[in-house]
Formats: C-alpha cells, sequence, structure tokens
C-alpha cells in the first residue's frame, strides 16, 4: 500500500529489508541481543516516514467515505492512511510513530515528528526502557480479534498490496462470510486459496481508482 510513497518493503528483496535481515532487527530475540541495531533501525524508518507523503491510493480509500463505512486493516506500520484523512484504522503490527516500555508493550506513547529518535536510556514514566511500538515477528498480535470481528461484519473486502504469505493476518480471510465480495489489488500475482477473489492486477494507487469505479456500480 505504501511502496509508492517510498516505505521501503521486505517482502520482495529475499529477506533482506534495508540490508537488514528481518531476524536482526524485527525481532525480541533481536531486540535483547542488541537494541542499539534496533532502535537505529526504526530510527531511520521514522526519518524516513517524515519524508513521504500518501499516495494516490491513499487518498483514494480516504475519499470513499463519502459513499461507504470504510473501515481499514493495515499491516504497515506507518501513519499515511491517517494522514490521507481515514478516520478508522487498524493497525495489526503497531504503529511507527509510537513507542511503549519493555515491561508493558501494549501502552503506547506518542513520539514526536520533531525528536522522532529512541535511545539506549530513553525511558516511560516508570523508568523502563522504551521500544518501538511495532508487534514483533514472535510476539502475539493483540489486534487480531477486533481485526476478525470487522472482518466477519463486512460487506465487501479489499485486500491490498499483500503476498497473503504472514499470518495470521493472512488468515483474516477465513471470517469473510459467505458470498461476500472481495477484491485483491496488487501489481503482481498472488497464490491464493480462494477461488472467489476478483483480482486488479495494478499498484495501489490505479488499483483504488479501478475499485472506486466497481464500488460505485455495485452500489
Amino acid at each position: 500500500m505504501s511502496a509508492e510513497s517510498g516505505i521501503s518493503t521486505f517482502r520482495d528483496s529475499d529477506g533482506l529489508w534495508e540490508k537488514y535481515r528481518v531476524e536482526e532487527v524485527a525481532t525480541p530475540e533481536a531486540f535483547a541481543a542488541n537494541p542499539q541495531l534496533v532502535l537505529e533501525f526504526y530510527n531511520q524508518r521514522r526519518r524516513q516516514l517524515l519524508t513521504c507523503e500518501p499516495n494516490e491510493g491513499h487518498y483514494g480509500l480516504a475519499a470513499l467515505e463519502k459513499e461507504f463505512d470504510v473501515e481499514i486493516i493495515t499491516q504497515n506500520v506507518d501513519n499515511l492512511h491517517e494522514r490521507a484523512g481515514s478516520s478508522k484504522v487498524l493497525h495489526l503490527h503497531g504503529e511507527l510513530m509510537k513507542s511503549c516500555s519493555v515491561k508493558d508493550p501494549g501502552t503506547p506513547f506518542d513520539i514526536s515528528p520533531e525528536n522522532p529518535e529512541l535511545h539506549i536510556g530513553d525511558t516511560d514514566p516508570k523508568g523502563d526502557q522504551l521500544r518501538p511500538f511495532i508487534v514483533w515477528f514472535g510476539e502475539a498480535v493483540p489486534m487480531i480479534d477486533p481485526a476478525i470481528r470487522l472482518m466477519e461484519q463486512s460487506d465487501i473486502v479489499v485486500v491490498i498490496g499483500t503476498s497473503l504469505n504472514v499470518y495470521p493476518a493472512a488468515g483474516l480471510l477465513n471470517y469473510v462470510r459467505r458470498g461476500q465480495p472481495i477484491y485483491l489489488i496488487d501489481p503482481k500475482e498472488v497464490n491464493t486459496y480462494r477461488k472467489d477473489i476478483h483480482f486488479i492486477q495494478a499498484g495501489a494507487s490505479e488499483g483504488v481508482k479501478q475499485l472506486t469505479r466497481l464500488l460505485k456500480e455495485f452500489k
């Protein structure tokens, strides 16, 4: 979803993300072994995010709120949906512009764009070290149950720019009611067990434009 905005992804680079293996920067074990490296990696991601803007796909989804009740479930940790104007965004994997303490990962603190870096020695009010408010590989996904409820209640489901390989997020399609329309937007072919998906082979911006036309006809 955010690749067109210049946000780095890791799924297309043989497990490498900005020259780092995911295991080096996105697991609890990585943070325990080398917190300085992990903090600096996410400092870089924050600095990158602050130079990026929402793309036409983000703005297109926000515009759909004028005619539809749009609930966004995102695996992305950036804030581009919110900056584009979407009002209901559920972040499955955390938020880059927030931190939490190592002892209380469920309580987030906002990170100021004017001071976007975390360092060893930065603590919460209780004196506990801060870490990125990110759901790392190997950690539980606290927002998965609210996401499941949204999928169960949905009338139309749209999947944008995902390999459908990262669980439990990929399993959310199991909760779509039988007969409900599912659209999948991606410039590449995506292998899926679902046979009832309408594919839109395009990037996020062009795909959301096509989706908007289809939804208006559907409505």
